[in-house]
C-alpha cells in the first residue's frame, strides 16, 4: 500500500497533472537531490523533502563521526558530564579505513559480538520505473506532475541486506574475500578520498558523489548490543519519526506515533548467524517460516509504552523516553553546523532505537527515506496520518501562524532551544521543573486537535480582516 501517493492525491486543492511545468513542492528521492539540487532554481515558496547534504546524519559512518566530534566539543566547552549525554551510540569503526583501530579495540575485549553493516552505495544493475511527485506552480491550485522513465539507480543498502554478526577476526577476512567484486585488494587499501570544506561538512561533490561511484562496499563494524530488552523472549527496535523544518535555527518536531519491530524467533547469542533472531527489519522477518501476515511483527508505540509502564512503573518509562528525547536533540545538534540549512528544505527522519535490559536507549541509525509502504491496515493508518501531519507542518497553504506547539500528531520539540509543555516562556535557569514538549507513545487525538486548530486559525483570520 503506497501511503505517500494516496495522501498526495487526496490533498485538498492539489491536482494531479502529467505535463512539464514549474513546481512548488517535491517529495523527492535522494538520487534526484544529488543530481539536480545544485542546478535547480527555486522560488521563495518552493519546498523539497531533503536537505542537500542529509547524509551527514543518515550515512552510518558520517553520523558516528559527527557525534564523536560533537561529544569532544561538549567535553571541551561544558565538561565531561555534559559530554556523557552523547554516550548513546555503540562503539563504531569505519571499514576498511579504521581497520587497525578496530583490531586494537577488538583485542581489548575478546569474545564479544560485533555487527557489520554496509553504508556504501552501489549499482543495483536493474532498470526501475521511477515516479516523481511535483506540485506545479499554477495559481489555480497545486498540481501534481508524474515523471516516468527507466534508469539504473544508485541505492544504499537497506532492509537488512549485507548485515552479519561475528566474534573472530577470521570472519572479517572471510568477509574481505567476498566483498564487492574483488576491487579491494586488502583491508589496508587507501580509504575513499574525503574532502572536508571549511564549515566541517563533507563536500557533497568530492565526497558523497565520489563515494557513490566506489565499487567497494564500505562497512561499519559496530559493537553489538548483547543484552537487548526482550518482550516474549524476542528482540525488537523502535522506529520514531522526527521532522526537521530548519537547522539554523534548529526547529524539530517529534511524532507521537511510531512502532516497535519484533523478530519472529526467540533471542539467543548461541546462534549469531540466524538473521531471524538478530535483525528486526520487516523485509527480513516477513521471509521467516513463522511469519504471520495478518499479525505482522509490529507493536504501536502506545502499546509498547503501556507495556513498559505495567512492568517498570511510569517513572522508569518517563526516564527512558526522556533519554530518547536527548538522543533526537543531540544527534541533530551534532550536524547543525554542517548541514546546509536551505530554507526550501525539510526532512522527515526515521530514527531506529534499541532498548537494552537496563532501559538504556541506543541509537542504531537515522534514515533519510524511512519506508512509507504499509505492511498492515494499522501500519497504513499510522503512515497516512504521519504524512498528512507532515504536510500540515510544512504548510504550503500558509494557514499556520508559526507559534504552534502542536500540529496533529507532531509536537514541537526544539525551537532554537527546548520547548516547554507549559504555556509562556519557561525559566531555563535551573531546568528543575522544565518538562519538554514531547508525547512519544502517548494518546494521539490528532483529528480533534487539527479540527480545533484550523477552526481557531480561521476565526483569527476573520477577526483580523
Amino acid at each position: 500500500m503506497n501511503t505517500l501517493m494516496d495522501v498526495l492525491r487526496h490533498r485538498p486543492g492539489w491536482v494531479e497533472v502529467k505535463d512539464e511545468g514549474e513546481w512548488d513542492f517535491y517529495w523527492c528521492d535522494v538520487s534526484w537531490l544529488r543530481e539536480n539540487f545544485d542546478h535547480t532554481y527555486m522560488d521563495e515558496h518552493v519546498r523539497i523533502s531533503h536537505f542537500r547534504n542529509h547524509y551527514e546524519l543518515t550515512r552510518k559512518n558520517y553520523m558516528v563521526k559527527n557525534l564523536k566530534r560533537f561529544r569532544k566539543q561538549l567535553e571541551r566547552e561544558a565538561g565531561k558530564l555534559e559530554a556523557a549525554k552523547c554516550d548513546f551510540f555503540p562503539k563504531t569503526f569505519e571499514m576498511p579505513c579504521e581497520y587497525h583501530l578496530f583490531v586494537e579495540e577488538f583485542r581489548k575485549n575478546p569474545g564479544i559480538t560485533w555487527i557489520m553493516k554496509p553504508f556504501g552505495q552501489h549499482l543495483t544493475g536493474k532498470a526501475h520505473r521511477h515516479s516523481s511527485i511535483y506540485w506545479d506552480g499554477s495559481r489555480e491550485g497545486w498540481r501534481i506532475r508524474f515523471q516516468a522513465g527507466s534508469f539504473t539507480q544508485l541505492v544504499a543498502r537497506s532492509q537488512g541486506k549485507g548485515i552479519f554478526l561475528f566474534r573472530r577476526l577470521k570472519d572479517i577476512m572471510d568477509w574481505r574475500k567476498g566483498t564487492a567484486g574483488k576491487k579491494l585488494t586488502g583491508l589496508e587499501a587507501p580509504p575513499a578520498r574525503n574532502t572536508v570544506n571549511p564549515s566541517g561538512s563533507h563536500d557533497s561533490r568530492s565526497s558523497d558523489d565520489q563515494k557513490d561511484e566506489i565499487p567497494v562496499e564500505n562497512y561499519v563494524a559496530q559493537r553489538y548490543i548483547e543484552n537487548p530488552y526482550l518482550i516474549g523472549g524476542r528482540k525488537f527496535d523502535l522506529r520514531v519519526y522526527v521532522l526537521v523544518m530548519s537547522y539554523i535555527p534548529l526547529r524539530a518536531w517529534l511524532y507521537r506515533d511510531g512502532f516497535a519491530r519484533f523478530s519472529n524467533t526467540r533471542f539467543t547469542l548461541s546462534s549469531i548467524d540466524d538473521q531471524y533472531v538478530h535483525l528486526t527489519n520487516v523485509a527480513v522477518q516477513k521471509t521467516s517460516p513463522d511469519y504471520h501476515p495478518k499479525k505482522g511483527c509490529k507493536w504501536m508505540l502506545q502499546r509498547f509504552r503501556q507495556y513498559l509502564a505495567s512492568k517498570h512503573g511510569p517513572e522508569a518509562v518517563e526516564a527512558l523516553f526522556s533519554d530518547m528525547d536527548n538522543i533526537f536533540v543531540r544527534s541533530l545538534q551534532s550536524v547543525q553546523k554542517v548541514i546546509i540549512s536551505d530554507k526550501h528544505c525539510f526532512e522527515l527522519y526515521g530514527y531506529d532505537i534499541l532498548i537494552d535490559q537496563n532501559l538504556k536507549p541506543w541509537l542504531l541509525e537515522v534514515n533519510a527515506s524511512p519506508s512509507l509502504t504499509a505492511s498492515s491496515q494499522e501500519d497504513y493508518e499510522l503512515k497516512t496520518c504521519l504524512l498528512e501531519d507532515t504536510l500540515h507542518v510544512v504548510d504550503m497553504e500558509a494557514r499556520l501562524t508559526g507559534r504552534e506547539k502542536r500540529v496533529g500528531g507532531f509536537d514541537l520539540m526544539w525551537n532554537d532551544g527546548p520547548v516547554s509543555r507549559e504555556e509562556g516562556t519557561p525559566d531555563l535557569s535551573g531546568m528543575g521543573n522544565f518538562v519538554t514538549n514531547t508525547h512519544l507513545g502517548c494518546i494521539n487525538d490528532r483529528s480533534n486537535q487539527l479540527r480545533q486548530l484550523f477552526r481557531s486559525l480561521q476565526s483569527q483570520k476573520k477577526a483580523s480582516s
